[in-house]
């Protein structure tokens, strides 16, 4: 094996020492090491345990390297929690991520990784880990495992770990089934909020956000932080978010998201996670109904700050916003934009004045994830929502980002408004468009349903026998169609435009026509790509499997073995860049046994105000609307959401007032059919 491929395996069993077995295959893969590169309970025993094991096994050889000074990573405990949002984490992550980029050599890179494994905490180290891969030119096309895979704890009902354990002790490995993870085992009918369990706890919508921040980190290096207009892109990741929560909260008899603004009154919605955590062996601590924010001061954590803190920094980023520019460090002023706006926001490096603008985004999830013990007197670590693998799963994280979002709608809402000219396409008119589900009969009617899928979740088991053993869960999902679009092209000659397709709720939650004022913060955003028009009529098919918002399953919760592309398939350049996207079986929201009423909207825009002039070969954009292109500039030169980023010109009240010829919208209903798939290799025996 590759040096280079080698490093994967100690993403395997994270708190199995180094030198025990890793990997899938019968004999296993050990990497050996030296006695003194062993964690200190085993120093003294080094001589009895390293040959103990994996005698038949593959061997690594790991040239060994005086390493960096480890005593800030070690900071965090091996069994601690990890959480990015915490200021010393994460200035202690990207310490370590500095000193993984730091290695000059793939060799030395190997060694740093090997021989600080078992000293760090792995929350810590497979995050630094996994940055470093997605960045070093020389391991940048590694593909890196999927974080269920590594720690399953986080993603599954603490239950079934302890029966996955017991089949895999018990039973051998080609005799095991797939155990079924409850679709309700947070909570009741009796909890409203738990309408909306599918979304927030399916794994898939929660790695997306994890992957999102590997590829975008907010702290280390420039390098790697400075990338083409992340500020504006964290905006829109979570503009997104919110506007599908809100989809499927009407779905689901809900009003929209109740932004969490006032910090002085108790928070309505409690989340109880049923989780473990493997590392710590604790339970993830829940949060009771109309628990009450705090000032926080925890010494351990070297974290203090109070709810004034929170205020004063919203204070002046809204005085940013109206003013329109901001104050750096350096005490200049300069002009505010939306990239600036979510660097300060999210106070990722890029933030123009840390002292001025605080660290509102990140301290306003540890201030939710520690209101049960905000002083450590308990010795109780985060909730869910202070880890950006699990956030989601908590209600309360969508009450927080609603109130993010209005920072960011606050801003947008000073800018111009497009005129009818910075929108219309001349000689460019899209006379109709349809969906044909495919097996359906009805035009213009989505089709959802449950589906049960298998992932494996044997690498994060320690000390466990080795072998696949899958956990199936249920999710959402509904069936392939496409999209039938006519533009006719009055120009003499050929035309380039742009496919932009939005899809938002027809009614507001009191089932009344909705302003457009309010629903255009209401449009999903479902494909966007290039067309070329000929003169005259056009017509333009576009399968759902082609959005550039999502990935498909496959990629979401990719196997390293089954799933990892040959060394000389050129898609291996871009995997790890692509396991960035909207998970596509969450594409579409649940809808309604009714029939849920929607609007699809298409337009084509004027590529000569879309175009950025660079070069795509070997690159991919497969989910570029969220996740960008991998050393590329974000590809379209519009403000993301274009055009329902900006209030709307004069006189225009209502969806259709907003329409110009190059846009067309059309009625369309989205069918929840309630019925469950089975995965495609259908596995009748399963442990319920």
């Amino acid at each position: 094996m590759a040096q280079k491929n080698a490093v994967l395996y100690l993403f395997d069993r994270p708190l199995e020492p180094v030198f025990m077995p890793k990997g899938d295959n019968e004999k296993g893969v050990v990497f050996d090491v030296t006695a003194d590169g062993l964690a200190d309970r085993y120093k003294p025993i080094a001589s009895q345990i390293i040959n103990r094991f994996g005698e038949d096994a593959d061997h690594i050889s790991v040239q060994r390297i005086t390493l960096p000074d480890l005593s800030i990573p070690m900071q965090i405990g091996r069994r601690e929690q990890f959480s990015l949002f915490i200021p010393k984490h994460r200035r202690i992550a990207a310490h370590l991520i500095t000193i993984y980029l730091g290695m000059r050599t793939e060799s030395d890179f190997m060694s740093a990784a090997v021989y600080t494994r078992d000293v760090l905490n792995p929350y810590l180290y497979n995050y630094a880990l996994s940055v470093a891969i997605l960045h070093r030119p020389d391991t940048r096309n590694l593909p890196i495992p999927p974080l269920h895979e590594v720690f399953p704890e986080k993603y599954m009902d603490s239950r079934v770990l302890g029966r996955l354990k017991e089949e895999l002790n018990i039973v051998d490995a080609g005799s095991r089934v797939p155990l079924v993870i409850p679709q309700d085992y947070t909570a009741s009918n009796l909890e409203v909020e738990h309408r909306l369990a599918y979304f927030r706890e399916d794994p898939g919508l929660n790695l997306h956000h994890w992957h999102w921040h590997l590829v975008y980190p907010f702290n280390g290096p420039a390098s790697i932080v400075n990338k083409d207009r992340r500020g504006e892109l964290f905006y829109y990741l979570h503009q997104q978010i919110m506007g599908r929560y809100n989809f499927e909260r009407f779905c689901n008899n809900l009003s929209r998201t109740k932004r969490l603004i006032n910090w002085r009154e108790p928070i309505e919605e409690g989340y109880f996670p049923k989780l473990d955590s493997l590392v710590s062996s604790r339970v993830w601590p829940p949060r009771h109904a109309n628990a009450r924010l705090s000032d926080v001061y925890r010494e351990l954590d070297q974290l203090k700050f109070d709810l004034q803190d929170l205020e004063r920094w919203r204070d002046r980023i809204y005085e940013a916003i109206h003013k329109g520019e901001v104050v750096t460090d350096r005490g200049q002023t300069r002009e505010l934009d939306i990239d600036t706006l979510g660097n300060m926001v999210e106070a990722s490096v890029l933030t123009p004045n840390s002292n001025l603008y605080g660290d509102i985004h990140n301290l306003g999830h540890v201030a939710i994830g520690l209101c049960h013990d905000p002083d450590g007197r308990h010795l109780e670590t985060f909730g869910v929502i202070g880890d950006s693998a699990t956030a989601m799963r908590d209600p309360a994280f969508y009450r927080w980002h609603a109130f993010v979002d209005d920072m960011f709608q606050e801003h947008k809402n000073t800018l111009p408004r497009y005129t009818r000219e910075q929108i219309d396409y001349p000689g460019v008119r899209v006379t109709s468009v349809e969906i044909e589900v495919r097996g359906g009969r009805t035009k213009n009617e989505l089709q959802t349903f449950w589906q049960q899928s298998d992932v494996d979740m044997s690498r994060g088991l320690d000390f466990q026998p080795r072998g696949s053993i899958l956990a199936r869960f249920t999710h959402l999902q509904h069936s392939p169609f496409s999209y039938k679009i006519q533009v006719e092209n009055s120009n003499n000659s050929n035309k380039i435009g742009t496919v932009r397709i939005y899809l938002a709720p027809k009614f507001d939650e009191r089932g009344l026509p909705m302003l457009f004022t309010d629903q255009k913060g209401l449009f999903i955003e479902l494909d966007k790509f290039q067309v070329t028009l000929k003169p005259k009529s056009n017509t333009i098919t576009r399968r759902s499997d082609e959005s550039s918002v999502t990935i498909p399953f496959e990629q979401t919760f990719r196997n390293l073995e089954k799933n990892r592309p040959a060394d000389t398939d050129s898609s291996i350049m871009a995997f790890n860049f692509c396991g960035c996207g909207w998970p596509h079986h969450l594409l579409i929201p649940k809808g309604s046994e009714q029939g849920f009423p929607c609007q699809l909207f298409v337009m084509v825009s004027n590529y000569d105000g879309d175009k950025i002039d660079q070069t795509m070969e070997g690159q991919c954009s497969d989910a570029s609307s969220y996740c960008g292109i991998r050393d590329k500039l974000y590809p379209d030169k519009r403000s993301m959401g274009y055009p329902f980023d900006r209030q709307p010109r004069d006189n225009v009240s209502t969806l259709q007032e907003f329409v110009t010829p190059n846009m067309v919208v059309q009625d369309v209903t989205i069918r929840f059919t309630g019925r469950t798939v089975a995965p495609r290799s259908d596995a009748s025996n399963t442990l319920n």
